[in-house]
């Protein structure tokens, strides 16, 4: 069925393939519904009634697990049909090996025992959209088209035209022009109209899957929570190279140098001393170099101004380095929890580090209060904007960063008009 796209859009949805699709899910939930229905209701019965024996735990674990191939099948309708991707429920991990741990995961799974209650309650709401689906659409679509085969009426029966009522000796036919055109827009007011209710019913649908079928609000944080702690784990060990190649690369290679140049100094100090004093001298230097690269790797890993004086001097010391003027605004009512903290000063000193290699801005401002029981975090420039989480310019790291913690970061960078970016923390962890 073809879509109609140069259709106005009211005149387009009674052809579009995604209501052909919606309506085809509803008739079709139908028989499966009864199927459903019928053996979840008869093994559960059986199942309950034979829990006096010992045969009952097997028959009720069978259901369950019959029950979770139902939802299979649904999910995969849901998919095809309605086109939304219900994530599969957390699998039943058994406690202890062997067929007698699987039936007793089984049936401590909530999860098997709600896709029960969905074999169960769909029955009569798989009935109740059947029905008004199917009347609707034929009602429609028959009255629409009347003009076409309202003739068959007097062609082949007694009758001049379809009857719509009998009352005693008087009956009523639709067979003058002016009811075959009246019907005829009837059932184009029907036909236009039945997408919309088909449409409404296929999200309820959509919405019973979801909830009955897809996996709970537990299984969904417990995945999060596995996904987060993949993220810190990377983050962390990212941090550990980071370091240790800044300090092979950085301080202990001038180090190594400074050891060299000073035994060669010693060698030279008894036979050329003005030589020796130049290699002391440019030694010294080396040694405030490797000094201050030793300090701005600890301030990178987390520094002492933070852990002393919180987040305002902080964000203050960091704007300083910053290539443009930043005006920093910190409002709190205390100190979050150190990890939050920490977080927070890398966010900052990321996006800065960003407005002065990328930005092209003459100003930058930093904000930082709370709402809500929330730390929010506003950084904004006055640049060359464009910028893209996934451009490369960290944002994504620093996103995946904030995840781990319940965090949100939010980019708003249009080409000419600057960059916003807004991030969002806990308070506590």
């Amino acid at each position: 069925m073809g879509d109609g796209k140069g259709w106005p859009a009211v005149l387009r949805e009674p052809v579009a393939g995604r209501t052909w699709r919606e309506f085809g899910y509803l008739l079709v939930g139908l028989p499966l519904s009864v199927v459903y229905f019928s053996l979840a209701v008869t093994g559960v019965a059986l199942g309950a009634g034979l829990l006096v024996t010992f045969i009952g735990v097997p028959v009720l674990a069978g259901v369950l697990a019959m029950c979770r191939g139902f939802g299979r099948v649904e999910r995969g309708r849901v998919r095809g049909l309605l086109g939304v991707a219900v994530a599969e429920p957390a699998p039943v991990r058994a406690a202890k090996g062997g067929a007698l741990g699987t039936m007793v995961a089984l049936l401590k799974s909530g999860s098997a025992w709600r896709h029960v209650l969905y074999s169960v309650v769909h029955l009569p709401w798989a009935v109740f959209s059947f029905s008004l689906a199917l009347v609707l659409w034929a009602a429609g679509w028959g009255y629409m088209t009347y003009p076409l085969w309202f003739w068959v009426f007097p062609a082949f029966t007694d009758q001049p035209g379809l009857q719509l009522f009998q009352n005693d000796d008087y009956s009523f036919y639709l067979d003058s022009p002016l009811a075959v055109g009246a019907t005829c827009l009837i059932g184009l007011a029907l036909t236009l109209a039945t997408p919309w209710v088909i449409r409404a019913l296929a999200t309820v649908d959509r919405v019973l899957v979801g909830a009955l079928l897809g996996p709970s609000r537990l299984d969904s944080r417990v995945s999060e929570l596995e996904s987060d702690r993949g993220v810190v784990v990377d983050t962390a060990a990212a941090d550990l190279r980071r370091i240790e190649r800044d300090l092979h690369d950085g301080a202990q290679a001038r180090l190594v140098a400074l050891a060299m140049d000073l035994g060669l100094a010693k060698e030279k100090m008894a036979e050329d001393p003005q030589a020796a004093a130049r290699m002391v001298d440019e030694a010294h230097g080396e040694v405030k170099v490797a000094l201050q690269e030793l300090r701005d790797l600890a301030r990178g890993i987390h520094p002492a101004v933070l852990t002393d004086r919180g987040l305002d001097a902080a964000l203050s010391s960091v704007a300083s380095r910053c290539t443009v003027p930043v005006r920093v605004t910190v409002d709190l009512p205390g100190r979050p929890a150190a990890a939050i903290e920490g977080i927070a000063y890398f966010v900052v000193s990321e996006l800065l580090q960003n407005v002065s290699k990328h930005a092209g801005a003459r100003g930058a401002s930093v904000e930082v209060w709370t709402s809500g029981g929330r730390l929010l975090i506003q950084v904004s420039d006055d640049g060359r904007g464009g910028a893209d989480p996934s451009g490369g310019t960290g944002l994504a790291g620093l996103s995946e960063r904030l995840d781990a913690v319940d965090g949100v970061l939010v980019v708003e960078s249009v080409e000419g008009e600057g960059t916003t970016v807004s991030a969002e923390l806990p308070w506590r962890v």
